[in-house]
């Protein structure tokens, strides 16, 4: 009976020792499943809180909310054990990784896992003069949101979050909207953090080739000035050769839907909605992996740990170049006269890729009976594409000394303040010339899109005004970082302007009007006394029949001439210091 006792104390002792030693090797779920399943959020936390009490290096911190009642949080790797923030930027770099954003889009987040540990352990060497930040699951609500069907064409892993968070919002178009509390602690954590370098871990959906790796860079023409240019000429080619060192081919995002890569394909352009064009606002050096959801999930996994560790390592190679560039870049667009709002493809440049797809064909669908598209993975080629990566502005605006913006428009300037934009009031009430804008012309999407029926190809036309300000309103000056931020979210033309954004939409319904038997006799005595109008009022009843033929359309017309009209209606409430 002694025995027995003995031996089963040695064996629990046993069991003990084993699980407190697959602890402290802190293997992972995706390790331990042989590279089949990701960790879900609690797993997650709790593995870098694990982490953080083992290793000084790293600290967990939880920083605001989320649309799903779990907080956010952040992991910061530092050699030194220190984490303010504020001494960190004085002396090294920070490199940022978002990774969860889409949680079925699982690849990063147990690559990061992995990486924090392996540099916490010496496995691989840790960097001494960067700093890397991690975001381990942005989207905490799609991550809770766990199923095995949702991504119909990936392959693997076997469970994983949801796409839409918890109020069902693509966090990948919220960022200048910020409809989301995800969005608006991503900003405190951004601001917070201030990166020079920016990743944000993607599954891809679209065409069939050879890579597991695709890298979607920041468009190099719209990041800008000498930046722009180290970031195409530079930043890329090195991690592309870094990984080939490592025999991890690497190629552009293939920007394609059911069609073939081969025909050619052109960069991605990140407005700011989107993560990597949000950043780029501060002059970040910004991309996104984008690893082929078609390949099996370990080397998915496995190539962006890799592609992770090449950026680090160019980083604090580079970081001191990369510093100085970011800082130019800002002193630079304070001064910059005219500001690019909206792009085009530049057809008259391109890239030639060496590019390993495989052959795709139009047959009959088995299904449908109509044409469809098959890849053979038996035909693999390598040959020529063209890739359109150059763009030109086809968009832009003179950039004024300041904004100003009245109290009354709190959601806009506490989107603004949540972006660190510095902002004064006015003491007084002061009378300034200022430029204001009438909404001329916009169309607005059909059906909703992330929650708003956005505007598009919105125009405005422009007057010098002298106007009335009250003891309170806002004044914003052009002269500060967030110069690119203000002038993007502020000129209404821009694509993600707030504008576009239905920030402003009561400024498209009229709120006052008329009763036809009334204004009859003000329309008469209008006609009377302007005898310009009366002429132009003539002239259009005998050039539009239909017009003519309208009373209250011509009753409205002078309406909208006359005294009586808003002058609320279509006026852009942000006005120009120039």
């Amino acid at each position: 009976m002694i025995r027995i006792s003995q031996l089963l104390v040695i064996c629990l002792t046993f069991s003990f020792l084993q699980a407190q030693s697959k602890k402290d090797d802190f293997i992972t779920v995706f390790e331990a499943s042989n590279g089949t399943e990701t960790a879900t959020y609690y797993q997650t936390i709790q593995y870098y809180s694990d982490l953080a009490n083992a290793f000084p290096q790293i600290q967990l911190q939880a920083i605001g909310k989320t649309d799903s009642g779990e907080p956010l949080h952040i992991v910061t790797f530092n050699v030194d054990a220190k984490f303010s923030f504020e001494t960190i930027r004085e002396n090294k770099r920070v490199l940022l990784i978002n990774n969860g954003i889409h949680p079925g889009e699982s690849d990063g987040i147990d690559a990061t896992m992995m990486l924090f540990r392996d540099m916490a352990k010496g496995k691989i060497p840790a960097p001494k003069n960067t700093v890397v930040v991690t975001i381990p699951i942005y989207n905490v609500g799609g991550s809770l949101n766990r199923n095995s069907g949702t991504r119909a064409n990936q392959n693997g892993p076997k469970a994983y979050g949801f796409r839409g968070n918890a109020q069902n919002f693509d966090l990948n178009r919220d960022f200048i909207k910020n409809d989301t509390e995800n969005a608006k602690t991503f900003a405190q954590i951004f601001h917070l953090v201030k990166p020079d370098v920016f990743i944000d871990n993607h599954v891809s959906n679209g065409a069939d080739y050879q890579y597991v790796l695709t890298h979607l860079f920041t468009q190099h023409n719209k990041l800008g000035g000498e930046l722009g240019s180290y970031l195409q000429n530079t930043i890329m080619p090195a991690l592309e050769a870094d990984l080939q060192k490592k025999d991890w081919d690497i190629t552009p995002y293939v920007n394609v839907f059911n069609q073939v890569p081969e025909i050619g394909f052109s960069q991605f352009m990140d407005y700011p909605r989107y993560s990597t064009g949000y950043t780029a606002l501060w002059n970040v050096i910004g991309m996104m992996v984008e690893t082929h959801m078609l390949k099996p999930y370990k080397p998915r996994v496995e190539g962006t740990y890799e592609l992770m560790r090449s950026m680090i390592a160019i980083t604090e190679r580079e970081g001191d170049h990369i510093s100085k560039l970011r800082q130019a870049a800002f002193e630079a667009f304070k001064n910059q006269k005219m500001y690019p709002l909206d792009w085009e493809v530049d057809t008259t440049k391109s890239t030639t890729l060496n590019f390993k797809g495989f052959e795709g064909n139009t047959i009959t669908s088995e299904v449908t009976g109509k044409e469809r598209l098959k890849y053979d993975r038996n035909k693999p080629f390598e040959k020529p594409v063209a890739y359109q990566n150059y763009f030109k502005p086809t968009v832009d605006v003179a950039v004024p000394k300041a904004y100003i913006i009245p109290q009354g428009w709190h959601s806009v300037i506490d989107l603004l303040k949540g972006n660190g934009v510095q902002m004064n009031r006015f003491e007084k009430d002061t009378t300034l010339a200022v430029e204001s804008y009438k909404i001329a012309d916009f169309e607005t999407r059909k059906s909703p899109y992330e929650g708003h029926y956005q505007h598009y190809k919105t125009s405005v036309t422009a007057s010098e005004n002298n106007l009335l300000f009250r003891k309170g309103d806002y004044w914003i000056s052009t002269n500060q970082n967030a110069v690119r931020y203000l002038v993007e979210t502020l000129e209404p033309q821009a694509p993600d302007s707030f504008f576009n954004w239905n920030f402003f939409d009561t400024i498209l319904q009229k709120k006052e009007g008329f009763s036809p038997y009334v204004f009859e006799d003000t329309a008469s005595e209008l006609l009377a006394s302007n005898s310009e109008l009366k002429a132009e009022f003539e002239a259009k009843k005998q050039a539009e029949p239909e017009f003519s033929n309208n009373w209250y359309a011509q009753l409205n017309w002078l309406y909208e001439r006359s005294n009586n009209y808003e002058p609320a209606y279509l006026q852009y409430p942000v006005y120009r210091v120039k």
